[in-house]
């Protein structure tokens, strides 16, 4: 993983949580080397442009670059489900990024069936499903796929099927070079707890984490994914902190801002000091889900308060 020492990560974690019940100020943590973190930009952050077709993911990189200033961009599969084994498309993606200098860092897989289902034969195609993105993500120079661990039956069931799709994984994925990533985004992976101990367990440098800041509900209403009201949430800070030690990547959720530039709702400065703490300096992707602000400015603000927490950490 990016900037990880996993021993270091798990003692630096138990500071933080330990006596202050992770309220932790700056200043109190340090990190073996100068805090640094680089910024790259998520796809679904321009999610409604890609869904109606007015930008296409060949645009991708020059509007991160052009727009923003950001050299570094991660890709959602659901813009380019047709696309994973289109060697132009492929070919002219790769092109279009080194030609504004912008480095393709991962694919966020979606809509490729469920890799913790109990059902062997369903979750042994959705593992088979997956292939064709860790050969893309190889070809375009990518570090990782994203992959989900939803779940829909019993924890355990969950946490011995999730285990064996992310060993099955990582075996295709590991002479590629490609680590597989799983992101906190709904059910079980919404536990902290839960998938950090499948992560533990998989023991392997090519399956890690990717903290989402804002996808902590692991059980709703209704038992849907995102629809309904939210009925049990785990803790934001604890479960960034469950998932450093893993972490291949950083996603940085916003939704508002306030008159300072601050995410009312998400104590920023908090959230990195556990990430300094933990060592990491990879990138930070920005994913602006608000409705406050048109995606561009809220991409803007977004990017500044992450330099701002940044600035202050280093």
């Amino acid at each position: 993983m990016a900037g990880l020492s996993r021993r270091q990560c798990l003692q630096w974690a138990g500071a933080v949580l330990g006596g202050s019940a992770l309220g932790v100020r700056a200043g109190e943590l340090t990190a073996a080397a100068p805090f640094h973190f680089d910024i790259s930009l998520a796809q679904w952050s321009l999610n409604k442009a890609f869904f109606d077709k007015s930008l296409s993911t060949l645009d991708f990189p020059a509007v991160a670059r052009t727009s923003f200033d950001i050299g570094a961009v991660e890709y959602v599969n659901q813009f380019f489900m047709d696309k994973a084994q289109d060697t132009a498309f492929i070919r002219d993606l790769k092109q279009r990024a080194a030609d504004h200098n912008v480095k393709s860092l991962l694919i966020m897989v979606d809509g490729e069936g469920d890799l913790s289902t109990v059902d062997e034969k369903r979750r042994k195609q959705s593992v088979s499903n997956h292939y064709k993105w860790i050969e893309m993500a190889s070809e375009l120079g990518c570090h990782s796929i994203r992959v989900n661990l939803h779940g829909s039956s019993g924890a355990e069931d969950w946490h011995r099927a999730s285990l064996a799709s992310l060993l099955e994984l990582a075996e295709f994925s590991s002479p590629m070079g490609v680590k597989i990533l799983v992101e906190n985004h709904g059910g079980y992976s919404s536990h902290g707890a839960k998938l950090a101990a499948v992560l533990k367990e998989a023991d392997t440098p090519y399956c890690g984490s990717m903290p989402d800041f804002g996808n902590f509900c692991y059980q709703r209403e209704s038992g849907d994914l995102w629809d309904s009201a939210c009925i049990k949430e785990y803790n934001l800070y604890q479960g960034v902190a469950d998932l450093m030690p893993y972490a291949g990547a950083v996603s940085a959720k916003t939704f508002r801002f306030d008159e300072q530039g601050n995410e009312p709702n998400i104590d920023y400065l908090r959230l990195f000091e556990i990430i300094k703490a933990a060592g990491y300096n990879g990138y930070v992707g920005i994913e602006y889900e608000g409705h406050d602000l048109p995606a561009a400015e809220g991409i803007r603000a977004t990017k500044a308060l992450l330099e701002r927490v940044r600035t202050q950490l280093s």
